[in-house]
């Protein structure tokens, strides 16, 4: 079944990254009028490279987790299986 989710988990990935996409630029708006500055932008300081890069890694990875954890429910509730891990592995 993890191979029949494959296809769904790819599509579910590119629409988190739109959206996220969206949620970032709208917190970005709430913080600065700029766009967000790169690591190599000459004029823009550490602390706003470094927030802009904070902010866009846990927007990214919250709306991953998020969108991928509705597209295993919704696979499930289709089909009836589970497509990932049962529980988390020890270590």
């Amino acid at each position: 079944m993890k191979l029949a989710y494959k296809p769904i988990g790819i599509v579910v990935g590119i629409i988190a990254g739109l959206l996220a996409r969206r949620i970032f630029d709208a917190i970005w708006s709430k913080i600065d009028d700029e766009e967000p500055p790169g690591p190599t932008t000459e004029e823009a300081t550490w602390t706003k490279v470094v927030t802009a890069a904070g902010v866009q890694g846990l927007t990214f990875a919250v709306t991953k987790a998020v969108v991928d954890r509705a597209g295993a429910r919704g696979f499930e509730h289709l089909f009836g299986v589970w497509p990932g891990e049962k529980r988390p592995d020890r270590k």
